[in-house]
């Protein structure tokens, strides 16, 4: 079976600027695999080009089997890239959030209400304008998009961030329960006690490349049970 992420040689532009300069991953079905490096050093442009949202001009690229090399716009309802941004509209309250994320995906509207209830948006914050979440409501909303979409590669970019600790082990419940319904997941994190823990193994990014394997956790030490 080919890999979910198979990326040779990768090259992406920012501008001029080469984000990626020849990125080397493969990464398999079911697998959480952590990007670990400085800042700066090209995590977030990893996610980007796997989410098909930055081109990548030469070398291979291929995502669920489809080539972004070609047309970077073939995988994108097929993944789901969580990050920095929030991408919620201020104005729409949390449910019309998550059903607008579902249309954009061709997804059935009535996923809605279960993912938000799973994330732990219940009662008058279903119905309010995100305007008047908090800054960690608001992460949740943005990730009961994502758990309704329940795409087939997650793509998280610092994903505990703005959560408290209470919701950053529901995201890590989360997390494994996609990948036990047979999800993927590529995820970049400076927390990494946590990351550790829920990843079965990390690459380092540097310099827009990948390096070899930094570390294949063994999931049965007591350190990296979740």
């Amino acid at each position: 079976m080919d890999p979910v992420i198979h990326l040779r040689s990768a090259v992406a532009l920012a501008g001029r600027f080469p984000v990626l300069a020849g990125a080397d991953l493969d990464v398999e079905r079911g697998e959480i695999v952590l990007l670990q490096g400085a800042n700066g050093a090209g995590k977030t442009s990893v996610l980007r080009a796997c989410a098909g949202l930055l081109r990548v001009v030469s070398g291979e690229a291929r995502v669920l089997g489809a080539d972004l090399v070609a047309d970077p716009r073939a995988v994108r309802r097929r993944v789901g890239l969580f990050g920095h941004a929030t991408a919620l509209y201020e104005d729409l309250s949390a449910a019309q959030n998550v059903r607008f994320a579902l249309r954009a995906a061709r997804r059935p509207a009535d996923g809605a209400a279960p993912a938000l209830e799973r994330m732990g948006i219940t009662g008058r914050l279903v119905a309010a304008p995100v305007a008047s979440l908090s800054a960690g409501q608001r992460r949740r909303v943005a990730l009961a998009s994502l758990v309704a979409r329940d795409p087939e590669l997650w793509l998280l970019d610092e994903p505990h961030a703005g959560l408290d600790a209470e919701h950053r082990d529901l995201l890590d419940s989360v997390v494994g329960d996609a990948v036990g319904r047979g999800a993927t997941v590529l995820m970049a994190s400076h927390e990494h006690d946590r990351a550790h823990a829920l990843a079965g193994r990390a690459v380092t990014v540097a310099g827009g490349m990948i390096g070899r394997d930094a570390a294949s956790f063994d999931r049965r030490s007591p350190a990296h049970v979740a």
